[in-house]
């Protein structure tokens, strides 16, 4: 039970500290005769506060406990300049016996609630909010984004007048600000990072470039994504800066030349660097930046922008062309050596559940950290489904879960920290999502830093989130599932997207390779007495060779089978599509039962998702139609 505070015994501010001595058990005579002259001095104590700031700090330390006593008891407002440069440290002694105790303890055990640490509460709470309880004179519940502010101001101010370092006391104001947030004091969280106004991050271009393209940035906020216009911005910013490099007094996008400006571009992106490890840029980055630059000007130029180049500067050719790199996906000892230790010896388990539970469904980061509290579905007699939100492609799905799956999901719930919904970065809504952590969201940040240090304990080299997802994908091909099941797992929005995995393990290549090996080998053995003819039944392993896995055509005098690595031929059904064919009425039965053979190929193509296929299939029956009409009619 804490006793009274000292304001309670007396009204007398005078009389009030020296009864708070008496009962704190400090009542020296220099603290009594400080208290005298402080008072025969400033009689109203926040008189005190107008003097300069050196002379409110120049108090001795028989009068300094006089003035944090004041402040406690909200008879001194001794200014943020003040309190910034005062440490108080030693406040927790203090408050307990002040009208600040109870608004202090509601902040730290709402901290406590969002899973801060004992350090960062105690720090937190000493550098910002009693600091603000000081100043503001108003209590916990009170205290407004306008407060914030002000200290946040203060805290610059400082940093500017002296050189000292405020990111602590930053850090400590954010943290303060979720606090807040989730107790329903103030109506915003803090920003959570994300980056800067387009103005800052094209501090390094020159005006008369910059302001087009920070008027294009905005324009394009109407019509693509938040994180699009971003990497737009950056793509942008180094064209920009280059400008400012090679032509520093180029005076308006109007004046770019191909030969002074495009083309000294495009070579110098040939040895552009990454900033952090100074390695070369890949060719998908160089891409990236010279669609950037070329949908810049196009778009200005359609839409008639005074600043925009009389004329086209960059072609098709200027792109470079990109790798055709299959998918890097995890091996198998490797897929169970991460797993292990993201299951077993976490480093941040929420960061550690979160890659778990990427890797069991296939989802990309960003999917990831937008699932809500309630994305599981329970759905009778189908079991469990994951609702995974709107991501990449703008389209949302739902993927299968298993009972392990569920678990994992339950100890999320668990373990996350509890709050007050947060705002979704798409709709602006309240949310409740899964992964949060102190009062916000997880970071992708945080999540790859989990993963390097996962990868690093199980002695992987550098692995990437998305590799989870080529992963799981990879797994699913492997245990034969069909195209339409993986693109509706995947997300994909064209059967192209999810062949690349099939690329990767094609059993067909594979059967046919052993079938030519094996029939090498015994090439090998026994010479053979004549050319030798390759029965149907070894290509087809004896089942109907319409529904075999192969590009498959139907001709006019037997059938060709061809494996999908090598395509469909360039010259299947070419005489039919010929203007020198000619048939007649004698012919109609052969031409009837190829027609229904390709119409049966075409099916078996388009449940494959082979498109192309499936078309020159539609294209012969459409050719064999008027063949057959002729024939009719000769």
């Amino acid at each position: 039970m804490l006793p009274a505070t000292a304001c309670d015994l007396s009204p007398d501010p005078l009389a009030a500290y020296l009864d708070y001595l008496a009962v704190t058990g400090r009542a020296s005579q220099p603290y009594r005769w400080a208290a005298r002259v402080f008072f025969g001095r400033w009689p109203d104590p926040q008189a005190w506060a107008c003097q300069p700031l050196e002379a409110r700090l120049s108090a001795g330390p028989s009068t300094r406990p006089l003035i944090t006593f004041l402040m406690l008891h909200r008879m001194l407002r001794p200014g943020y300049d003040y309190l910034l440069e005062r440490k108080l440290s030693s406040i927790w002694r203090e408050i307990g016996l002040s009208p600040l105790a109870a608004d202090i303890a509601r902040f730290m055990a709402a901290a406590e609630q969002l899973g801060f640490t004992e350090r960062v509460r105690f720090a937190t709470g000493s550098q910002v909010p009693a600091r603000l309880l000081i100043q503001a004179g108003r209590p916990l519940s009170g205290l407004t984004l306008a407060d914030l502010a002000d200290f946040t101001a203060a805290c610059h101010d400082r940093n500017e007048r002296t050189g000292k370092g405020h990111h602590h006391y930053l850090a400590a104001v954010s943290n303060a600000q979720r606090v807040l947030f989730h107790l329903g004091i103030v109506d915003e969280p803090p920003r959570a990072g994300g980056p800067l106004p387009f103005a800052e991050r094209l501090a390094g271009v020159r005006p008369a470039v910059r302001a087009p393209m920070i008027a294009y940035l905005e324009r394009k906020r109407a019509t693509c994504q938040r994180h699009t216009v971003s990497a737009i911005a950056t793509r942008l910013r180094h064209f920009g800066e280059f400008l400012a490099r090679a032509d520093p007094g180029l005076e308006s996008l109007a004046l770019l030349d191909r030969r002074r400006h495009i083309e000294p571009y495009l070579t110098a992106l040939t040895e552009a660097t990454r900033p952090g490890s100074g390695e070369l840029i890949t060719v998908a980055d160089r891409s990236r930046r010279v669609l950037a630059v070329t949908c810049f000007l196009t778009d200005i130029t359609e839409w008639g922008w005074p600043d925009a180049p009389p004329r086209k500067l960059m072609f098709r050719d200027d792109n470079p062309r990109l790798p055709q790199v299959l998918p890097r996906y995890l091996p198998a000892d490797a897929d169970r050596r991460l797993t292990a230790q993201l299951r077993d010896q976490p480093g941040n388990e929420l960061a550690a559940c979160a890659l778990r539970l990427q890797r069991a469904c296939g989802l990309r980061i960003g999917e990831l950290l937008d699932l809500e509290l309630d994305c599981v579905h329970e759905l009778p007699g189908h079991g469990s489904w994951l609702k995974i939100p709107l991501g990449k492609l703008d389209t949302e799905r739902m993927v299968p879960l298993d009972g392990e799956i569920v678990q994992l999901i339950d100890h999320i719930t668990a373990i996350r920290s509890h709050g007050r919904p947060l705002p979704h970065p798409r709709y602006r809504r309240k949310a409740q999502f899964l992964f949060t952590h102190h009062g916000r969201r997880l970071s992708q940040n945080a999540v790859r830093a989990e993963l390097d240090r996962a990868a690093q304990a199980a002695g992987l080299g550098h692995i990437t989130s998305h590799q989870l997802r080529h992963t799981y994908a990879t797994a699913l091909v492997n245990a034969g599932v069909s195209l339409q099941s993986l693109m509706a797992l995947l997300g994909h929005a064209s059967a192209e997207m999810s062949l690349r995995y099939g690329r990767l393990f094609d059993a067909t290549v594979k059967a046919e390779y052993e079938r030519a090996l094996d029939l090498a080998r015994q090439q090998a053995r026994t010479p053979p007495a004549g050319r030798i003819t390759l029965p149907l039944a070894d290509i087809t392993g004896g089942a109907d060779w319409k529904n075999t896995p192969l590009v498959k055509s139907r001709l006019a005098g037997g059938i060709c089978l061809r494996a999908p690595a090598q395509g469909a031929c360039t010259y299947a059904n070419i005489c039919e599509h010929c203007p020198s064919f000619r048939t007649e009425a004698t012919f109609l039965p052969v031409l009837a039962a190829q027609r229904a053979d390709a119409a049966a190929l075409a099916e078996d193509a388009e449940k494959r998702g082979w498109i192309t296929e499936a078309q020159r299939h539609q294209a012969l029956i459409a050719r064999l139609d008027a063949l057959i009409s002729q024939a009719q009619a000769g």
